[in-house]
């Protein structure tokens, strides 16, 4: 008989211990350069606001913005005017059916003293026992809006690479804050991944929800927690019939979209093993069982 096929997790990467204080995984997001069209911080948002969580703590003194570069911005509420101030705000997502609950870092790049800003994250992540930090960020690429959003995983860490068979990152090059960040954690033996996501750079406007669906699906894979998603998931097949329209009416744009949808389809693909085969029918049926009670045309070609 066929072992039902399990695919890795970070979750099950965190070893049981004996610490008193459950272990959790830092999923962090920055609005920035590392957030094109949005997607990551809104996935990332989406997410926390699909659980119940609770607030730890605000990262955001004046040392670390330079308000000209990241303007505060106002809002009329009941009582008045009130003026958000660009911070970090960190939050707690229990999860007691997993292995680990999430500390979820959301919120804007700092200008400043990047690694205070670090060690101001990290002293509140080890008092809630960290095992793992993952970062999350969204990037222009030379991609055609019509194919699958490419979507990456990598560490530098031997272990996460064999647990959810990933690769260290080959780039070299100015950075931003999410990789500072895994590299700081890093220096006090936490291993870090980064997951990224690439928009297709003449459509870099926010918001992005075919490419925040993008990076909701492989949060799913990795980690244990499901995103309600319906809406987006229609957000996103509205973008895409939009972008086709907007293509189809300018030549120029449309010749641009062909040559790179000739430059993916006759690129390399990957070589297919049963262990990918099987993660892929995984999460057909797991897409096919949360969607099941849409009735007919309920699947999106995306």
């Amino acid at each position: 008989m066929n072992e039902e096929y399990h695919a890795p997790t970070l979750d099950s990467y965190i070893a049981k211990t004996q610490h008193e204080i459950r272990p959790t995984i830092v999923l962090a997001a920055f609005e920035g350069w590392n957030d094109a069209g949005s997607a990551a911080t809104d996935a990332v948002r989406l997410l926390l606001e699909s659980h119940e969580y609770e607030h730890l703590a605000t990262v955001g003194e004046d040392d670390f913005y330079d308000y000209q570069f990241t303007r505060p911005k106002t809002r009329r509420t009941e009582s008045g005017r009130v003026v958000e101030w660009p911070r970090t705000e960190l939050f707690k997502i229990a999860l007691p059916q997993a292995a680990a609950d999430l500390l979820v870092v959301l919120g804007v790049e700092p200008t400043f003293k990047w690694q205070a800003f670090c060690s101001r994250i990290i002293k509140v992540a080890q008092e809630h026992n960290v095992h793992a930090v993952l970062s999350v960020g969204a990037l222009l690429a030379d991609v055609p809006h019509t194919r699958p959003v490419p979507t990456s995983l990598a560490s530098d860490d031997a272990r996460l690479q064999e647990h959810l068979k990933i690769s260290a990152s080959s780039y070299e090059g100015p950075t931003g804050i999410p990789s500072v960040l895994g590299v700081e954690f890093e220096r006090y033996g936490i291993p870090s991944l980064s997951l990224w996501a690439q928009l297709s750079h003449y459509v870099a406007q926010s918001p992005s929800p075919r490419v925040q669906l993008a990076i909701i699906e492989l949060l799913e894979e990795i980690l244990p927690v499901s995103v309600r998603d319906q809406k987006l998931r229609e957000d996103a097949l509205a973008w895409k019939h939009g972008v086709d329209e907007l293509a189809a009416a300018d030549p120029d744009v449309a010749k641009y979209v062909e040559q790179l949808e000739q430059a993916t389809d006759t690129s390399e693909l990957p070589e297919a093993s049963g262990e990918s085969i099987a993660r892929e029918f995984e999460r057909y049926l797991r897409r096919r069982g949360k969607y099941r009670t849409d009735g007919p045309g309920s699947d999106y070609d995306i």
